[in-house]
């Protein structure tokens, strides 16, 4: 499973890391789609050892390091798509537009009919603002990744500091009460029409209200950029040919990432200064982490045989994706099983592995029939007016 970054040949540590991201991505999902967890306090909220544990563990090693990862990910396929159309003598501009809008109409679809914390929206709008940039060196562009990320990162970190420093009442991550009491009766027993209403309500919360469109812009287009500079440094590729420097990454990804997130657990995991520095510093220095590590097993003479399993799921992601959401709904909505509020971390988490294991197997039995998932078929048949022949 060695790695190749050749024009038009699949790199198969992308696939894996696609499918990693896509379940890391899932079991932080997993929380807002049984419970009300974009309105609580995870350590008021949750009471049992079992629970808390999980939902540590959840927090240092899987939350914000790996949406970071996809969106690299898509921000590299991006750029791999750009310069394939330069090779043919085409324009790519007019592509990626139809590429961006309609993963803009499906997010929206996907947000309001289905699950809140939709992330399509975000990345085709960021999207739109890729394909200004893609002219750039791979250079220039993982330079300008690095520094809008890190930039406002740093500077509202500490800005947060400051006004916890002022006034340490506003140091705490508070439970809305009321917020959590309108998710649970409209998610748990309200009608379609409830539940569609605070769809609309959430979604609105966590990308419109109070700067949140700003916080999700600056959080997910750098890592747009940072992918398509991978791709066109070609770092994956160099990664792979200096097994013993990437080992130095991982260690050293490793260590400042799980430093930076452990940091409320170490003094206060209710800060929200601390949240702060946790999530937007820490999670993406994890994510470089869990990358480099991926590219280092999948280079190695005998990869590990579980890494192999993703491979379907991440050809398979956006498909995989919606398939989540559709499942979280019918699971923990009142118009399904209406489990919403009823089950703890510790469950919520097993349940994740379930789902995924299952996905993965599903995308194994599909790929061997077909050349890609049904989403993807769809994406591409509307934005190339063409289909692919399947095998």
């Amino acid at each position: 499973m060695h790695i190749v970054q050749k024009s038009g040949s699949r790199i198969v540590s992308i696939d894996v890391l696609r499918g990693v991201s896509l379940f890391g991505i899932f079991l932080v999902n997993m929380l807002s789609f049984h419970s009300p967890y974009f309105y609580y306090n995870p350590y008021e909220w949750w009471k049992t050892p079992e629970d808390i544990m999980a939902f540590s563990w959840i927090d240092v090693f899987v939350q914000a390091s790996f949406y970071p990862l996809f969106a690299a990910m898509f921000g590299f396929g991006a750029a791999m798509q750009y310069e394939k159309a330069l090779a043919q003598n085409k324009r790519f501009m007019w592509t990626g537009i139809r590429r961006f809008l309609f993963l803009l109409l499906l997010g929206l679809l996907h947000a309001f009919l289905i699950w809140p914390g939709d992330i399509l929206v975000n990345y085709a709008v960021c999207g739109f603002l890729l394909l200004f940039f893609l002219r750039f060196s791979g250079r220039a562009l993982l330079l300008a990744g690095v520094l809008l990320w890190f930039i406002p990162a740093l500077l509202f970190g500490a800005l947060l500091l400051l006004s916890v420093l002022s006034n340490p009442y506003n140091a705490v991550f508070w439970t809305d009460i009321a917020s959590v009491s309108e998710s649970i009766a409209a998610y748990g027993s309200g009608s379609f029409a409830d539940v569609t209403a605070q769809r609309i309500i959430d979604w609105k919360n966590n990308n419109v209200e109070n700067g949140a469109f700003w916080l999700q812009l600056t959080s997910i287009f750098p890592f747009l950029l940072i992918g398509a500079g991978v791709f066109k440094q070609r770092t994956l590729a160099k990664w792979a040919e200096n097994p013993k420097q990437t080992a130095r990454l991982v260690l050293v990804f490793f260590m400042a990432g799980l430093l930076l997130k452990g940091v409320p657990h170490l003094l206060d995991p209710s800060n929200i200064a601390f949240m702060y520095i946790q999530d937007l510093l820490g999670g993406p220095v994890l994510a470089a982490g869990y990358a480099a590590l991926v590219v280092m097993l999948c280079t190695h003479k005998k990869p590990l045989r579980v890494l192999q399993l993703f491979v379907p799921a991440g050809k398979m992601s956006l498909t995989n994706y919606l398939v989540q959401s559709i499942i979280g709904s019918l699971l923990f909505y009142s118009y399904g099983l209406g489990f919403y509020g009823q089950i703890t971390v510790a469950t919520g988490t097993l349940l994740c592995v379930t789902i995924f294991a299952s996905q993965v197997m599903a995308s194994h039995l599909w790929l061997s029939r077909f050349n890609q998932g049904p989403a993807e078929a769809i994406w591409r048949s509307v934005v190339y007016g063409k289909r692919r022949k399947n095998k």
